[in-house]
């Protein structure tokens, strides 16, 4: 049930976040018409895109973990059965993954309100608050914990053993 609800997070959260993908895309569209067919560049544009591609790429991580579309280096992994493959992914979100996700959690969180608390803004000609990245930057980084609870769990009850074919 556990893990079915921190997958199905995930899942949504990642569909929903991908339409920002189709929203910065638009926006360069329309800044470059009007930069190149009308003389008249935005001067938000690139801020407002820099920001959203920001976010979409931090939030998409826990999507992309629970769909094993991390880059990963499975040279010992690659020769082992699936009981010992499944004790060394344990093993490596324990040793690895978890304290460095808490510490991403953790540290972005702090980030994050430092910059509410300053009303930090963007430095270009449109002054855009930073504080709503800064704070999805916290966002993601526990649904990536959350994710990586949810994998270990999969590992450890024997669920499929991710083989991954190069």
């Amino acid at each position: 049930m556990l893990i079915k609800a921190i997958d199905g997070l995930n899942e949504v959260v990642g569909r929903v976040v991908s339409v920002v993908a189709i929203i910065f895309g638009a926006i360069i569209i329309y800044d470059v018409v009007m930069r190149y067919a009308f003389n008249d560049p935005t001067r938000w544009a690139f801020d407002v895109t820099k920001q959203l591609y920001g976010f979409y790429f931090v939030m998409l991580g826990g999507y992309a973990l629970r769909h094993q579309s991390h880059v990963r280096v499975d040279l010992i992994t690659e020769t082992l059965g699936d009981t010992s493959r499944r004790w060394v992914e344990i093993a490596g979100y324990l040793i690895f993954f978890f304290p460095f996700a808490w510490v991403f959690m953790t540290r972005s969180w702090d980030f994050g309100v430092t910059s509410w608390n300053q009303g930090e803004t963007t430095y270009g000609s449109v002054q855009l608050p930073v504080y709503p990245l800064k704070l999805a930057m916290a966002c993601a980084a526990g649904l990536l914990f959350l994710q990586g609870i949810a994998e270990v769990l999969k590992l450890a009850l024997g669920h499929k053993v991710p083989h991954h074919d190069s």
